[in-house]
């Protein structure tokens, strides 16, 4: 079966754990990555930094899949600014689920979210667009993830649990059931949230 080409946008340690996530995946081809203009030439893995943000109105002649691979840790500002471009572009933002994840078929996952290794994401979850859920993490029932969220390595996020747009949710936080996450939190590495 013939893979679909994409192209990966920055090239730091998020985008080695992506690369990892899309070659277990056996459906897209990454035909390289856009990084810094300094960084031309070089490689993340064995895959090459072939433009920067300037070239992506050339790279859309060529490729119409992207994903979004710099990862959020202070803010998500510079991942919504290039989810806006990317979108403005044309590009589709598929959903990249590792093959090592398990998504509820009752759950529902908007574009341009990434989904790493031995991620659970159970019935009427929604990830809303742009999300990280990072490896195994957990998404329960009824959870909502709004856009532009950062759900850390082994965060479980209980039942029914609304995070608002542009949080980031620490490695190893645990939630309690129902509650909310406000907008733009950043909420700490192993605490829990009552």
């Amino acid at each position: 079966m013939l893979k679909e080409k994409i192209i990966l946008i920055g090239g730091g340690g998020h985008c080695k754990s992506v690369i990892d996530v899309i070659e277990s995946q056996n459906r897209f081809e990454i035909a390289g990555i856009i990084d810094k203009k300094e960084l031309l030439g070089q490689k993340v893995l064995s895959y090459e930094i072939i433009g920067c943000d300037e070239d992506l109105d050339f790279f859309f002649k060529k490729y119409k899949y992207a994903v979004i691979t710099i990862g959020q840790l202070s803010n998500p500002n510079k991942r919504i600014e290039i989810f806006e471009l990317l979108k403005n572009i044309g590009f589709e933002l598929p959903i990249i689920v590792s093959s090592r994840a398990y998504v509820s078929k009752y759950a529902k996952i908007e574009e341009g979210c990434v989904i790493m290794h031995d991620v659970l994401v159970n019935a009427d979850a929604l990830i809303k667009q742009n999300c990280i859920i990072n490896t195994k993490a957990l998404i329960e029932h009824d959870a909502i993830i709004k856009e532009n969220c950062h759900i850390s390595t082994g965060a479980i996020i209980n039942g029914g649990v609304v995070v608002n747009k542009n949080s980031f949710v620490g490695s190893n936080v645990v939630t309690k059931q129902y509650i909310t996450i406000e907008e733009n939190s950043f909420v700490k590495a192993g605490s829990l949230q009552l």
